[in-house]
């Protein structure tokens, strides 16, 4: 299988040579976990089949948020964990994206400006949530940053989750008007435009931003997503996915990549060959500065206040039970996470695993955080 892992192991080392200081020591950090994920040098595992003495190696992940191999089965987990933020309500599906023009500041100034994009865009919600003409409450809301299009080009945005249902200052609960209507957009881009244009005059090369780019109408999507379990397992893929998953990849050489793609217009499926340094600089433009969180919570999903969220689900409940709201949605229901087993290939038993020290000195990471990973 052609994976993104034995690309950077074999091409890595020219394409880090040819970029020299253009990139960053994290940017090289991240390299160099993606080349060592689950190779000797990281240690691992051993299994051998009490039956027929067959061994099967496995060895240790890197862990990167950044690694596909290391990323294909953390969604699961996170489903499980956010049980407890569901509500029986319907969700929509909030993405703020910003101009063509503003891309280059983007990549430039990656933390300052991803940061004031989720200030920017978090803080235009709640103030048109909060009028009295709209929703006239406070929002749960859960956000998640992606930098990248189908086909790896650089395109920073916003993905927020957010059930309808809003809380007023007194506790009461509000609902949008229509099941499938969430906010006004014009006034919420408005908003999010001044706001941000605010926050990018406080960092480098802000102020020479083309006059055009704030004169212009930008645009907001919003769409219903269902359920609050329905909506989780259509954002999880965002928030473990990285630029590119393995599965996509079509070809590799020395030369040139191939992945396939969906066209965002068209829903067809397309292929693009690069050459190998082309597309590894695709790839790098998505790396997330050191220790940025990409996945955000505000109002009543806010850690601080899951209290609030409770009371929230509470009243929820009994106003179903009481007939006074019907959202038209079942209640949600647990989200189990499977068993793992490593069955012999031969013979099908399930087979004893002892460890495997790691080539180098070192431990295997414990965290998609751990210095030098992150």
């Amino acid at each position: 299988m052609i994976t993104l892992n034995a690309i950077v192991q074999r091409s890595g080392a020219a394409y880090r040579a040819q970029c020299g200081t253009r990139l960053s020591d994290h940017q090289r950090r991240v390299m160099h976990a993606i080349e060592a994920c689950r190779t000797e040098a990281l240690g691992g595992q051993v299994f051998t089949c009490p039956a027929c003495q067959t061994l099967r190696y496995s060895y240790h992940s890197c862990r990167n948020r950044h690694c596909p191999t290391c990323q294909q089965d953390a969604g699961a987990a996170w489903l499980t964990d956010q049980q407890a933020l569901l509500l029986a309500v319907p969700y929509f599906l909030v993405t703020f994206t910003i101009p063509a023009e503003l891309r280059p500041v983007a990549r430039a100034n990656q933390a300052q400006v991803y940061a004031a994009m989720f200030r920017a865009s978090a803080a235009a919600l709640q103030q048109v949530a909060a009028d009295p003409r709209h929703l006239g409450g406070q929002l749960g809301m859960l956000g998640v940053l992606q930098t990248w299009t189908r086909d790896l080009r650089y395109h920073p945005h916003i993905h927020y989750l957010i059930p309808g249902v809003g809380r007023t200052a007194t506790g009461q609960l509000v609902f949008p008007p229509a099941e499938n209507f969430l906010l006004p957009m014009r006034p919420l881009a408005v908003l999010f435009r001044a706001k941000l244009r605010a926050a990018l005059r406080q960092i480098p090369h802000g102020t020479v931003i083309p006059a055009a780019v704030w004169e212009h109408d930008w645009v907001i999507d919003c769409r219903p997503v269902g359920t609050g379990e329905t909506a989780l397992k259509y954002l999880a893929p965002y928030i473990f996915r990285v630029a590119l998953s393995n599965n996509r990849l079509l070809s590799a050489d020395d030369d040139q990549v191939t992945f396939r793609y969906r066209h965002s217009d068209s829903g067809e499926n397309r292929t693009s060959t690069l050459p190998v340094n082309t597309f590894l600089d695709r790839f790098m433009a998505h790396i997330l500065p050191k220790g940025f969180v990409k996945v955000r919570y505000y109002g009543f999903f806010r850690p601080a206040v899951r209290a609030d969220l409770r009371r929230i689900q509470a009243q929820l409940w009994l106003l179903r039970r009481h007939g006074q709201f019907d959202p038209g949605i079942p209640q949600p229901a647990a989200l189990a996470r499977g068993a793992q087993i490593t069955p012999c290939p031969v013979c099908g038993i399930q087979m004893q695993g002892r460890h495997l020290a790691p080539r180098s000195a070192r431990a295997p990471p414990q965290s998609v955080n751990a210095p030098g990973l992150a």
